[in-house]
């Protein structure tokens, strides 16, 4: 990062500390939430929409990244806005199987959406990885269905969907699971706010654990 962009951003963090004020944070969940409302300039997600943490959310990330786990995402978007060096330096795969080709008529013939099957075809990479959903309702909605039917089991689900159609419901069941997860209460959400969620995780790893 250049020495403009770092004060750019160091400032930006000094303007968000100030406005926020107290709060119920840990240190660590701040420089999550901190980096969120940063990626969006909405403070809302420190107000009406929430970020929730698992009690074991992050202490759950950082032993899969250090067990070189897989960061999988719901669209495109995620996974083009998760930070590429912090990756190699991880020495981590990140993986978006929504463009497969070969998934849409298998989405058709199951009656699920590319979205649903996405999930489905990364079942094995799920297993102790990272989700990231920022996007599709249904992906999160999917990936709980198979954590059920103990078809896998990740170390923790970034489950942040945005819209107005089962965006809060899905978040809500997700937090009644057992998995380690980071969710947010209401519609709010979207690619910036999970990619932003998952880049804090590893640069926070990098900073306490390297």
């Amino acid at each position: 990062m250049s020495n403009k962009a770092f004060d750019i951003e160091t400032k930006s963090f000094e303007i968000i500390d100030k406005e926020i004020g107290l709060h119920s944070y840990n240190e660590s969940e701040w420089n999550i939430v901190r980096r969120v409302i940063h990626a969006t300039a909405d403070f809302d997600f420190a107000g009406n929409n929430l970020i929730i943490f698992h009690k074991n959310a992050i202490e759950s990330a950082f032993q899969a990244i250090k067990n070189k786990c897989s960061i999988i995402t719901d669209v495109d978007m995620v996974l083009s806005a998760i930070n590429k060096k912090s990756l190699n330096n991880l020495g981590l795969r990140s993986i978006c199987n929504i463009s497969n080709l070969e998934l849409v008529e298998e989405a058709r013939k199951s009656n699920k959406t590319r979205s649903q099957m996405a999930m489905r075809y990364a079942a094995t990479e799920m297993n102790g990885g990272i989700i990231v959903i920022g996007n599709a309702p249904t992906a999160l909605y999917e990936t709980l269905d198979m954590i059920k039917e103990g078809v896998t089991k990740p170390a923790l689900i970034v489950g942040i969907p945005v819209g107005f159609v089962s965006a809060p419901e899905s978040k809500n069941e997700l937090t009644r699971m057992e998995v380690p997860f980071i969710t947010n209460i209401g519609r709010k959400g979207g690619s910036p706010a999970a990619a932003s969620i998952i880049n804090a995780i590893m640069l926070l790893y990098q900073d306490k654990c390297h």
